[in-house]
């Protein structure tokens, strides 16, 4: 039996992949990174630290920390939410569908807070959730579980009584080792991947989700 819809935030809810990828290559191409469009599409879901952190020991710069460069990528991204607000089709709806439903809704981001805050208020949504839990300052972030069983246990419910909503595969695996229901909603470049087999339900896009789904989980 369902308690609680927990919710992923970039590239579910809000379609700020394209924003990441943008602020990666820019950010650390200054630097003299070599970093691609497809480089940065294979770490979606994966926390902007480690990102960082994978190119300093790969692709050593010279001057800013690693800090630094994590806050300059972070700033851009907010910086691009707040001024296009993309949210995503059918959130609101999706949303609206859980809360009829009875579930409790929560948040768990791989995102730190100084960006989820920002994202949820230019989107109107900063009242949609119960609790919001990220990843930012865990010892392990996505496809590690922590950052759903932080949110189950704020929420006040079982893992196994969850639902997650997520996109990327990366935060599929976090759900799924949490022991919770999935939803997952890919990218369209991403639809035949052959791993999302491993989802109790793939979606197109949040707009395809109904009370039904819930009720087959």
């Amino acid at each position: 039996m369902l308690s609680a819809a927990i919710f992923d935030m970039d590239g579910l809810l809000v379609d700020s992949e394209p924003f990441w990828q943008r602020a990666q290559i820019d950010v650390l191409t200054e630097l003299g990174v070599s970093i691609s469009l497809q480089d940065t599409r294979d770490t979606t879901g994966v926390r902007i630290d480690e990102i960082v952190k994978h190119y300093a020991r790969t692709q050593p710069w010279q001057g800013p920390s690693n800090a630094d460069v994590q806050a300059r990528i972070v700033a851009r991204v907010v910086e691009l939410v707040k001024d296009e607000k993309p949210m995503m089709p059918g959130v609101k709806d999706a949303l609206q569908i859980c809360r009829q439903a009875g579930l409790k809704i929560g948040l768990a981001s791989s995102s730190p807070l100084t960006l989820i805050h920002p994202t949820l208020d230019a989107l109107g949504l900063s009242d949609a959730f119960e609790i919001v839990e990220s990843a930012g300052d865990l010892k392990y972030g996505k496809p590690h579980p922590k950052v759903y069983l932080n949110a189950a246990n704020a929420l006040g419910v079982e893992p196994d009584a969850c639902v997650a909503f997520e996109d990327s595969f990366t935060g599929l695996l976090a759900a799924k080792a949490a022991s919770m229901k999935t939803i997952v909603v890919p990218a369209a470049h991403e639809w035949e991947d052959p791993r999302f087999v491993i989802a109790d339900q793939k979606l197109a896009s949040l707009k395809a989700f109904s009370a039904d789904n819930l009720s087959s989980l």
